[in-house]
Parts: C-alpha cells; structure tokens; sequence
C-alpha cells in the first residue's frame, strides 16, 4: 500500500500525521521534495520519533536549502524541478509518501504537488481547524477529485472542532480516519500511541 500524506496548507501537522501512519504500518517513508531545514528535515523528524525497526527512510528526489515554496527554493539553488526526476524508491514494503505544503504548490512553472500523485497512491489529507480551514479543506478535496484522485480519508489535527468536521465530511462524504489532539509535544511514546489507534484502520485502506 502507498499512502501520500497532504494537508490543506502549511504547519496543519502533516507530517506528525505521517510520523504516526508511518509507525502504525512500519512502514517505509519517502518526501520527495525538502525545502529548507535540511540539517532537521521532515525526513529527520520522522526517524527520531519511531520506534519500529523496520522502517526505512528514502533520500528526498530534491533537497533544497530555502524554506519557501519548491519552485522558488529550486530557483534560488539554480535547478528546476524535473518530475521525471523524481523516482518512487521501490520497496516490497508499504510505503508513506509526504506532500510539501498544500496539493496546489507550485514545483515548477507547470508542475505542482497533486501532480506526484500516481494512480495507485490513496491519499489522506490532513486538516487543521482554523478561521477558513473549512474553505481549504473543501478545495483541496474538490481539486483531487476533479482530478480523478481518490481520497482514502481525512485525519483531523489540533482542537476539536465537531462544526467544522460534520459540515466537511458530510459534504464531501470522505472517510474520517482520525483525530491528532493539540499535545503537549509529540515524542516517540506518544506517537506510539496514536500509530496503535490508527493501525486497523489504515489497514482497512
């Protein structure tokens, strides 16, 4: 099973939500793109905080030193995402696929995130509720549909909020997988934790 993680914007916990996907599946992770922290990268975040001894962490296709937008992260390093560039690692394990920032950011003059997505990846997004995060969570699942990309479901991260979750999942009728609370801080017991409450139903995907 390959599951791309993407959320509806910047800082929504995505890749807390792939950390926890991650250990619930042992999983193998792979973010093909970086931009910027590359000395504590997302790819990094995710190994201190496992504890199965299976997963392997892939090497992201393209890592850039500025924190900003692909496109403009590339530009300032004088490459230009190449998407036939970016190769899947092969694997006989499950492997969990992080996006950067929303499904519609740029990684070059024509290419964006959504266009990572191959047809066998089932997607989860992550939403976070904020002032407009009803708006962002509707677009991005409308743009993957318009796109003929399926959503394998929709994890809730931060405070609860059952306004915003009932009129988004009543509207788009995507599965609900979970919720991540606003934590205190999210270290490898509490990941651990979450990953056994998902685990059956990631495994339903």
């Amino acid at each position: 099973m390959k599951l791309f993680v993407t959320g509806i914007g910047t800082d929504v916990g995505k890749t807390v939500a792939a950390t926890i996907i991650t250990e619930a599946l042992e999983a193998d992770y792979w973010k093909p793109v970086q931009a910027g922290d590359l000395d504590y990268s997302d790819s990094h975040k995710i190994k201190e905080k496992l504890s199965n001894t299976k997963t392997r962490i892939f090497d992201n296709a393209y890592a850039l030193n500025t924190p900003a937008s692909p496109h403009v992260a590339a530009k300032i390093d004088g490459v230009v995402i190449d998407l036939k560039k970016i190769k899947e690692p092969k694997t006989k394990n499950h492997l969990v696929i992080e996006g950067a920032g929303g499904v519609l950011v740029p990684l070059n003059d024509s290419d964006s995130i959504i266009d990572l997505i191959q047809p066998d990846y089932k997607v989860i997004v992550v939403s976070r509720h904020y002032l407009g995060s009803i708006n962002h969570t509707l677009l991005t699942i409308e743009v993957l549909k318009a796109r003929g990309v399926a959503v394998a479901g929709i994890v809730f991260s931060g405070k609860e909020n059952p306004d915003s979750e009932s009129i988004i999942l009543n509207r788009t009728g995507v599965r609900f997988l979970g919720r991540i609370d606003e934590e205190p801080y999210f270290d490898k017991n509490v990941i651990k934790e979450y990953a056994d409450l998902f685990a059956e139903t990631l495994l339903e995907l």
